[in-house]
This record gives structure tokens, C-alpha cells and sequence, in this order.
């Protein structure tokens, strides 16, 4: 299982589900709010994809890609403008519609032992946003509802990779039962990968990859932890080979109040097919 090749004839799907409730607006320990985070966290993601599915002659069309966010009590597409008619969209299409492209600050390595800082351009596909209820639960249903359709056109296909960002908070019910169906869903090549975010404004230890629910601070991170899938053995494998990271086939795809670095280190960890042409 999980070991279809990625080609243009054969893509897989990542589908970002992203808490933008009223709760989002809180204030993190950085600073930043929730919301402001996670923004910058699914930019960086976006482009990272786009990255790695460019070759000389452009972008190759490598996986489907759709962003779901829920919040005012509703579920909605999170892209806009050519990309809000249709939830999934070919990476090259996502590539060619961004909302804008900011100067953005960082500090590199000025090669004598200092820091300079230097202007890097920074794509963005969605905006911060945070307002009314979190309807977690029909989240899940329209992710399941996407992930089936998706898996029954590509039957092929390494299946769809979910990454879902909450501070786990639902206010339409338990999202439990739709997130099993989610990870129900299958391809010839295996089962939906679900993973999952938990950002909070609590002054919580952060926490990565764990393996037991008797390990998380409060009900709403027990919540998020049996949403999340195990690791398939290949991602195991590049966890370590490239982090120096060791996952159990018990250890669940779950961080809690991981910073940005930690953050990205997981969603590179997690969106790594098994083999892409």
C-alpha cells in the first residue's frame, strides 16, 4: 500500500481544511493570531507544491489541490477569484492564479558569521480570517464527500493526503464519526491520509507526532488526536531519513502548538508521496 507511482497521467490530491472561525482571532504567544499563522503556514505549503511539481518546461500537474475553509457557520472554498468556481484544481492552474505576490523579510547567512536581511517574493492564495462558529463536523462531511469523489475518478491513484488546521474547538456537533469516514475512503492504493494541526493560545508544551491520548493537555487535543491517521511506512522511513525523526507504526499525524518551522518540518513530512516521476 501506498506505493503508486505520481505522474501527470496518475496525480494524487492534498486537500487543506482550514478553521477560520471567530476563535482563529486569538493570540498566540508569538504575537501573531491563530488565523495570521495558519495563512502564512498554507501560503509556504502552496508554494512548496508548486515547487516541487516545476520543471524546466513549467508546472507539472502532479496533484490535485483543493482549500476548504469552515467558519460564519459554514463550509466554502477558500481560493478565489479563477480558483472559487471548483474545489479541486490542478497544481499548474494554482500556480497561475495567486491573489498576489508580497515582498516579504527574511534573515539568511551572510557567509561570515552575520545575518542580513534579505527580500524574498511570497505568493498568497488566501488570506487570514477569522469569524462566527467552527462547523467542524460538516467540515469532515464535505471533506469525505470530496476525498470519495476524487478516489472514484482515480482509482489508481496514491490517495488523498487531508490536512485539516483547527484549535479543535466544534460547535455543530462531534466531527469523530465524518473524520473515520475520511480515513475509510480508499484508492486501489490505499486509505485517505488525514493529518491534523492543533493550534491553541494555551500555554501548552508543544507536542508532535504523539503515540497515546493520555498524552494530550485537554478534551478538544484527544479530539484532534483520534481524528489523525498513523504514518504509512514510507513516510516513516522519510521522517528519518531526513529529519532524523523516529515514528512508530502507532505514532499519530498530529502536532500541537508547533511553531512555523516545526509546522512546515510535518506538512513536508506528510505530503511526501511514495515515488513521484
Amino acid at each position: 500500500m501506498y506505493q503508486a507511482e505520481i505522474s501527470r497521467a496518475n496525480p494524487t490530491a492534498y486537500i487543506f481544511v482550514i478553521d477560520q472561525s471567530a476563535s482563529m482571532n486569538e493570540t498566540m504567544a508569538s504575537g501573531r493570531t491563530k488565523a495570521q499563522f495558519v495563512a502564512d503556514v498554507v501560503n509556504k505549503t502552496l508554494r512548496d507544491l508548486v515547487v516541487r511539481c516545476t520543471r524546466e518546461e513549467g508546472v507539472r500537474d502532479y496533484f490535485d489541490v483543493a482549500v476548504l475553509q469552515y467558519g460564519d457557520n459554514s463550509v466554502r472554498n477558500a481560493l478565489a477569484g479563477a480558483l472559487s468556481s471548483t474545489w479541486l484544481h490542478p497544481i499548474s492552474t494554482l500556480a497561475d492564479n495567486t491573489l498576489r505576490v508580497e515582498d516579504r523579510q527574511r534573515q539568511v547567512d551572510d557567509g561570515a558569521g552575520g545575518l542580513v536581511t534579505q527580500t524574498v517574493k511570497f505568493p498568497v492564495w488566501i488570506d487570514a480570517h477569522g469569524s462566527g462558529g467552527t462547523p467542524m463536523q460538516a467540515a469532515m462531511a464535505e471533506t469525505a464527500r470530496l476525498v470519495a469523489s476524487w478516489s472514484d475518478a482515480h482509482p489508481t491513484s496514491f490517495p488523498p493526503t487531508v490536512l485539516h488546521i483547527t484549535d479543535g474547538e466544534s460547535t455543530d456537533g462531534d466531527p469523530e464519526h465524518n473524520a473515520t469516514v475520511v480515513k475509510s475512503l480508499t484508492t486501489n492504493d490505499g486509505s485517505a491520509l488525514l493529518y491534523n494541526v492543533h493550534v491553541t493560545s494555551a500555554n501548552v508544551e508543544p507536542l508532535r507526532y504523539p503515540s497515546s491520548e493520555t498524552a494530550m493537555p485537554d478534551k478538544y487535543a484527544q479530539l484532534v488526536f483520534r481524528m489523525s491517521s498513523t504514518f504509512p511506512p514510507h513516510v516513516r522511513d522519510y521522517a528519518r531519513a531526513a529529519y532524523g525523526i523516529t515514528l512508530t507504526d502507532q505514532s499519530r499525524a498530529m502536532v500541537l502548538n508547533a511553531d512555523a518551522e516545526e509546522l512546515v518540518k510535518f506538512i513536508d513530512i506528510g505530503s511526501r508521496p511514495a515515488a513521484m516521476r
